[in-house]
């Protein structure tokens, strides 16, 4: 990573906190003996996870072994595509546990739907494998305490797919503020909008012959085979997702706690509902968030679902000025006066670089050089579950802030974790 930027977010992102506090990620150890300078990837999930298993298999010194969904469509015409795009198809697997039994595999990615993140990475570094794990990197609070926990304990490398992190636009956003261009930060907005439409009423219906949907729930206790919700509008059901909080507001709360430098808030208030369709939806398609922190410092996110129009990105206020950063990484430095005094251009995500430095972390030993990694990322994902959980119970959650844990609010506690498919539930 070019340069120090004075973050302490950038030289302790792997710093584990609590029950993990002083294990130390060995990145190199890894179960399969592969030599050091080639690694064997599995993906499993294959909407996300078709773009992360072009962007592995075109990396130096990675061999693409399996793809992985419980689809067998979608299996075959993302293994089809990849022989064309890379030529050579990979194995194919519907079950993951597969991939974790073999000794050879060195990187599982996890872009299955967001209630497999935790307990599959979790698996995964039991079994000995390094892992990325896709946005939220967890479906509850406890689920991402225990995979920095599992991560430091297996020593394992775990890289939470909020890659923003590796890209060198946001990086000068972040060296930006860090240089001090608009002092002192004490509050940060953020936005998304979308034009998304209903998903209508689902009926109970047989499961598509091409589906495993027992191994799609995996760890989520049993429901009936639901017409509209796979794939992807599962996002929208509290039983498998975490609203759009969670998908998409979870890319805007990682970039504005690495800016803001701070870990876990001691209040959170939310409003909004489902306020444009009347449908099976449950999380809200209008929704602000507040997120307040010890040192007079607060985060706001407004997510409308269902209009295109206003909004930004993340802007960051300070005391001699404003930072304004759009969805492509372009900021713009205003003074108290509001003119523009500085301007940095665009640029990609960082999906590449947020790829290798993964694979630099796991090759060279140095897990602390992940940007991303589970024992500082799980914090982010935090925020977004606790705003939904405020909004859930509709009451302000005031936090413990060593932790971000609710208190004195049992009920809101109960929804710190869930209940698991019996055999499923995740241990470490």
């Amino acid at each position: 990573m070019p340069g120090p930027l004075n973050r302490r977010k950038f030289i302790s992102q792997t710093a584990v906190g609590g029950a993990a506090a002083g294990l130390v990620i060995s990145a190199k150890s890894a179960a399969s003996e592969a030599p050091s300078d080639k690694l064997v990837v599995a993906v499993m999930g294959l909407s996300r996870g078709s773009s992360l298993a072009r962007t592995f298999a075109q990396q130096p010194g990675v061999n693409l072994k399996y793809v992985c969904d419980v689809d067998t469509q979608r299996l075959a015409g993302c293994a089809k595509g990849l022989e064309e795009d890379i030529g050579e198809a990979p194995q194919t697997a519907t079950d993951f546990r597969r991939i974790l039994d073999d000794k050879s595999v060195d990187v599982f990615v996890c872009a299955a739907p967001n209630h497999w993140h935790g307990p599959a990475t979790i698996l995964a570094c039991q079994a000995g494998k390094h892992v990325y794990v896709e946005k939220p990197c967890s479906h509850n609070p406890r689920e991402g305490e225990l995979m920095a926990i599992a991560a430091a304990r297996h020593s394992r490398a775990v890289q939470v797919g909020t890659q923003r992190r590796s890209g060198p636009v946001w990086q000068t956003a972040i060296r930006t503020l860090s240089e001090g261009a608009i002092g002192r930060v004490y509050l940060v907005r953020s936005w998304y909008n979308d034009a998304r439409g209903p998903i209508g009423t689902g009926q109970v219906a047989e499961v598509p012959a091409h589906i495993d949907y027992d191994l799609w729930q995996g760890p989520a206790p049993r429901r009936p085979y639901v017409d509209n919700l796979v794939h992807y509008k599962w996002h929208w059901r509290w039983h498998w997702g975490n609203g759009e909080l969670g998908n998409n507001g979870v890319h805007a709360l990682d970039f504005i706690r690495w800016g803001l430098d701070v870990d876990f808030p001691v209040r959170v208030t939310s409003s909004g509902g489902r306020y444009r369709w009347v449908d099976d939806q449950e999380t809200p398609d209008t929704h602000t968030v507040c997120f307040e922190f010890a040192d007079r410092r607060q985060i706001t996110w407004e997510g409308l679902s269902c209009n295109r129009h206003g909004g930004g990105f993340v802007g960051f206020y300070g005391d001699n000025g404003t930072l304004m950063v759009n969805s492509s990484g372009a900021a713009t430095v205003f003074d108290r006066a509001d003119k523009k005094v500085v301007e940095h251009p665009a640029g990609g995500r960082g999906d590449v670089e947020h790829v290798t430095n993964l694979l630099d972390a796991i090759r060279n030993d140095t897990p602390t050089a992940l940007n991303s990694g589970i024992a500082d990322a799980y914090k982010s994902t935090l925020l977004s579950q606790l705003g939904n959980i405020a909004q859930r119970t509709g009451r302000t959650l005031n936090c413990d802030p060593t932790n971000g844990h609710v208190l004195d609010d049992p009920e809101a506690m109960q929804l710190w974790s869930r209940e698991y498919e019996p055999g499923w539930e995740p241990t470490v």
